[in-house]
Order: structure tokens, then sequence, then C-alpha cells
């Protein structure tokens, strides 16, 4: 029992860091890079919500609820990416993450819904006629929230040193590693498969 445990966490946890599928690492940087580490509760619900669409997502999926085009959802998944590291760059320095927290979290969520119904399929086949479908699914999603925080506190992490160390000012380290986001999911949008 504590074996299966184990193997779903760690399934959730792999889905998040796999080298592969990036997508999802990307995300995440950019949704707490304008963040520090006093900012912890804010970021920790934020990531939550993310965690939260994606597993209802899943959640329908997995009960055969919704199906989608999966080519859609694969170009729209860099879209939610691009959406929020364009954001980091036209309000960095500029304090809006603090301000518009509804729409900030709701937006999380439907993103989070997004990306999960990018995994729906392959977590179908994980699922099998498995008859234990809600506690996979509870088990998977606390491996995805446990990876999704050790990659918010290595952001952190790396934006206190950028800050105090090398001096970065907070509005260049947003604008930088946002900028870098924005090098990187590029070729994934131009090389989707729903364009072609």
């Amino acid at each position: 029992m504590l074996e299966n445990f184990w193997f779903n966490v760690e399934y959730g946890i792999n889905h998040v860091l796999d080298i592969n599928a990036y997508d999802h690492v990307l995300f995440l940087i950019s949704l707490t890079v304008p963040y520090v580490f006093k900012d912890w509760k804010r970021v920790l619900l934020l990531v939550s919500m993310f965690t939260l669409g994606h597993t209802l997502s899943l959640v329908l999926a997995a009960y055969g609820i919704v199906s989608v085009n999966a080519q859609l959802v694969e170009f729209l998944i860099p879209i939610t990416i691009l959406i929020v590291a364009v954001f980091n760059v036209f309000t960095a320095g500029k304090g809006a993450q603090k301000e518009r927290v509804g729409v900030l979290f709701f937006t999380t969520l439907f993103f989070g819904l997004i990306h999960g119904l990018g995994f729906a399929r392959e977590f179908r086949m994980f699922l099998g006629d498995s008859d234990n479908k809600l506690v996979l699914l509870l088990e998977f999603a606390l491996g995805i929230e446990l990876s999704q925080v050790i990659i918010v506190f290595i952001v952190l992490f790396l934006g206190y040193l950028g800050q105090t160390i090398f001096r970065f000012s907070k509005r260049d380290w947003v604008m930088v590693v946002s900028a870098i986001v924005i090098g990187l999911v590029i070729p994934m949008l131009l090389g989707s498969d729903f364009l072609s």
C-alpha cells in the first residue's frame, strides 16, 4: 500500500521535473519570479491554485467528462507561459502582482486546467481500469505540489542570490528571467502541430 502511494507521488514529482517536458517548470518560473521569500504565502497559494486546476482537469478527463483536442491543448500550454512572462515584463517593478490578487489566482487556476488537460491522455493510461481513481489522483497531485514547492523554492533562492549578492534590481531580475522564458517558449509555440 505504502509502496503504491510513493509510486504515485513520485509519478507526480517526475511529471513536473521531466527535463523533456519543461513547460511546467517554465510556467512555475514565470509565476514565481516576481516574488521574494517574504511573499511565500501568496506564492504557495498561487502554486496550489495551479495544482487545483491541474487536478480538476485530470478528474474531468479520468472520468470521461471532458475530451479535448490534444494539439490545441499542446498549443495553449506555451501560450499560458508566454502570457505570464510577458505580463511580468510589462509589470516588473510596478507591484502589479500585489494588486490584482483575484485576477491572478483565477488566471492561475484556469492555466492549471489547461496544463492538466495536456497530461490527461497519459494520465488515463496510467490509471488503466483502477477502482481507486480518486486516491491515485490525490497521490499524484501531492507529488505535483511537492515538486512545485521545490521549484518555487529554487526560483526564490536564485532571486535572493541575484538581488543580494549580484545586486540585480528586482525589476531587472524579473525582466531578465522572464525574457529567457519567452525565448524558450517561442520555439515551443512555433513548433506546435496545431500551427502546421
